[in-house]
């Protein structure tokens, strides 16, 4: 992607990326907010997990985005006879060459849909941590690098269905957003047939290599004013007095803003971050992250519902 100065090449990139969007939809029926969630991670060096109940068509999603970014795509699915090895691979002896030789696993791959990752036991989801993290896994003594770009979209279902294994608090923090894919309206379920009955042919927007160079230019010409900083910081500080969670947010949120938000301004054809990025961001970033009170959750109050009381309350910079 060749590099394009100033004021045009912001222009450039907000159509780019607004053509990314077309090809998404040429497939995918409404979940706006979601496709974009899932894009800005991405670009973000970010993981995401997504909340939804089965069959709501989170592998073409994905699978589509994958297709339109010419990236590796694979998918794993979540059971209770999973195991670490599924995932990262392992050292097999070979007796054709008498050595010792990596079988790469699922998660060697550009985008890795870990469907109903809770229905996996802990020990096999703790296998992720590793790469989420580092970008890379051990295995028999080595370390691999893993493809970039590199991210772990999880889809979990919620914990009142049968089955399932909690994700524990330090795994949910290792996700940069987590996402509730929601039921679509009935027009959209109409159009979603009528979808079924045409192909599509999906065109390239990006590359994995172009993908990186995106990485890097936003993390590099994208500003966050001292207000900015001093507004997620109040924000996340407010996490941790209200009398509805039982436990704030970490400092990974402080960080999972300041790179979300800088993805956001970036893909928007900005070279500074907004207070209504921060608003916009804040749920994602921190649902995930906050735990209620069992008498606050008992009587139907959710983080999301703490969160816009937390925005409300928190005043943003003028700007």
């Amino acid at each position: 992607m060749a590099k394009i100065p100033g004021v045009e090449r912001d222009k450039d990139i907000k159509q780019q990326f607004a053509q990314l969007y077309n090809e998404v939809h040429k497939v995918i029926v409404g979940n706006e907010e979601v496709i974009e969630d899932i894009i800005i991670a991405l670009f973000a060096g970010g993981h995401i997990l997504l909340e939804s109940v089965p069959g709501m068509g989170k592998t073409v999603l994905t699978n589509t985005i994958s297709n339109v970014l010419e990236c590796e795509f694979k998918r794993l699915q979540g059971t209770p006879d999973l195991t670490a090895k599924d995932i990262t691979g392992e050292m097999r002896y070979d007796e054709n060459t008498k050595h010792y030789a990596l079988r790469k696993g699922a998660i060697f791959t550009n985008i890795l849909l870990m469907d109903e990752i809770n229905r996996a036991p802990p020990k096999t989801q703790s296998a992720l941590l590793e790469a989420m993290e580092e970008k890379q896994v051990t295995i028999g003594g080595r370390t691999y690098p893993l493809p970039a770009p590199f991210i772990v979209i999880a889809t979990q279902n919620p914990l009142e269905q049968e089955g399932v294994y909690p994700l524990p608090e330090a795994q949910q923090d290792r996700f940069m957003f987590k996402t509730v894919l929601k039921y679509l309206s009935t027009e959209e379920e109409v159009m979603i047939m009528k979808s079924k009955m045409s192909s599509h042919e999906l065109g390239s927007v990006f590359n994995p290599s172009e993908i990186q160079i995106i990485q890097q230019e936003i993390e590099s010409t994208v500003f966050i004013s001292d207000s900015i900083l001093d507004y997620v910081v109040r924000i996340i500080d407010e996490t941790r007095h209200r009398r509805e969670l039982a436990t704030g947010a970490s400092p990974r949120a402080s960080i999972a803003f300041m790179r979300s938000t800088k993805a956001k301004a970036f893909i928007e054809g900005r070279d500074h971050v907004k207070p209504h990025d921060i608003r916009r961001m804040a749920f994602p970033v921190l649902r995930h992250r906050v735990i209620l009170y069992p008498e606050y959750s008992d009587t139907g109050t959710t983080t999301d519902d703490v969160i816009a009381k937390i925005l409300q309350k928190v005043q943003a910079p003028m700007m």
